[in-house]
């Protein structure tokens, strides 16, 4: 019994460890949000301070640090293809809207994502709504339901091909 009871607190304070670095990272990115919003002002340290720690606290809590990897290339892949589909699509909207021969087939398409439910499916969502041409609308039956510009293009090969590459970059388990 004794010896169980002390590898529990081994791995707590294991845990512990592990979690100083992710909260001084997550602390020096709210002080930085805090100086771009609020500017330098010395006056200001005391409520700088302890809105960095509430809110360094609060994101401890709720968004509490994972263990899996990301891969840096995997994300500057992931920001490529994002920019490639971004352009590609932009330009495809700008000429549909300037050019009024070329046709519009507005229409709605379910996407069977593999993601969860929860944090993993909200950022693609919300990664795949900043693209020209797609919002997700809503889900149905664990699919992600987006409106489209035009039906006719291959936009599930494309939200394939996104969910790959934000599964290879950040959800690497």
């Amino acid at each position: 019994m004794k010896g169980e009871s002390d590898n529990r607190e081994e791995h707590a304070a294991v845990a512990v460890r592990r979690m100083w670095p992710v909260a001084i990272l997550r602390a020096a990115l709210f002080l930085c949000l805090w100086l771009v919003l609020a500017g330098a002002n010395p006056g200001d340290l005391p409520a700088a301070a302890a809105a960095v720690a509430a809110a360094t606290w609060t994101s401890m809590h709720l968004l509490e640090p994972s263990s899996s990897r990301r891969s840096p290339l995997a994300i500057a892949r992931l920001a490529f293809l994002f920019l490639f589909h971004s352009v590609v699509a932009g330009v495809d909207v700008a000429g549909r809207a300037l050019n009024p021969r070329l046709p519009l087939r507005p229409g709605f398409l379910n996407y069977p994502t593999r993601l969860s439910r929860g944090v993993r499916r909200n950022v693609f969502t919300t990664l795949t709504s900043l693209l020209p041409g797609t919002v997700p609308a809503g889900e149905a039956d664990g699919r992600i339901i987006y409106h489209c510009l035009d039906v006719s293009l291959p936009v599930a090969v494309d939200l394939a091909a996104e969910e790959a590459a934000l599964v290879r970059a950040l959800y690497n388990d």
